[in-house]
């Protein structure tokens, strides 16, 4: 894979009104009382959809918080999954690369208020974090980390927050977005799989960039952290260096994704 082009991806320097918009509202809004409502609100997966039919409906959406790319989303998926694919990647990882930001489709079901629609998108992109704890500086405009009213809470606004030191991702709680959604769709008595727990680590942190790719949060680390990290990283660098404008025929691949889905999937549709 070629990274020469590392400094040409997460360049948030010239982004655009809409760009900060989305994370200045997400930083704002995202308090713990946010996220334990979205939790209530959209862990109930009472809509049933083919996963296919998700990837196909997510072509109607863009993602307002990344400033690599402007073309809608299923072909960043394609990008991801086909790039994998010729390096080899195990097949699990293959079919993350398709399916990884599926957790958008939440907009069906989500509205413009809450941060979770089509036209306001805080709650569902951009780089997530944890709450219940002190904001970063390492997150991207950590100028406004201070807008965050938990940031006024002595419980909140220490370093270790509402938490204890290596009590493991697992025990934290973040940022309500696409990750956090699919993970929960995925980990689903509903949705019966059997895809590796290193998938849905994956799934959960891809966007946790302050971690992955800032240290941020290694006093959290359990041991299981520490051995998933690394696919965090080899993730990250396909997720990346993918976002090309390379436009592929998606059609010609269905069948082999499919198969992929019939192998880790019992059904071929997810309640979400």
């Amino acid at each position: 894979m070629n990274n020469n082009n590392i400094d040409l991806f997460r360049n948030y320097n010239m982004a655009s009104h809409n760009i900060k918009y989305n994370y200045l509202k997400s930083r704002t809004n995202q308090t713990m009382d946010f996220v334990e409502k979205m939790h209530t609100i959209f862990n109930n997966f009472d809509t049933k959809m083919e996963i296919w039919d998700i990837l196909e409906q997510l072509n109607s959406f863009t993602d307002m918080s990344d400033p690599d790319i402007s073309i809608p989303n299923l072909y960043h998926a394609f990008q991801t999954a086909e790039m994998m694919r010729a390096d080899n990647q195990p097949d699990w990882m293959q079919l993350i690369g398709l399916l990884h930001d599926i957790g958008k489709i939440m907009y069906i079901k989500g509205n413009d208020k809450d941060g979770t629609g089509i036209h306001q998108q805080w709650a569902i992109v951009g780089d997530t974090f944890a709450v219940g704890c002190k904001l970063p500086d390492t997150l991207i405009f950590s100028e406004f980390n201070q807008y965050n009213p938990d940031m006024k809470n002595d419980q909140y606004n220490t370093t270790l927050g509402i938490y204890k030191k290596e009590c493991g991702l697992d025990n934290v709680l973040f940022s309500w977005g696409h990750d956090e959604y699919l993970y929960k769709i995925l980990d689903s008595n509903k949705n019966p799989n059997i895809l590796p727990p290193e998938a849905l680590y994956i799934i959960r942190f891809h966007s946790l960039y302050a971690y992955h790719n800032r240290s941020s949060y290694m006093y959290f680390q359990s041991e299981k952290d520490k051995t998933f990290f690394h696919w965090l990283k080899v993730f990250n660098t396909y997720d990346l260096y993918s976002k090309t404008d390379t436009i592929y025929e998606y059609n010609t691949l269905k069948e082999y994704y499919m198969k992929l889905i019939q192998k880790y999937f019992q059904n071929t549709y997810l309640y979400i």
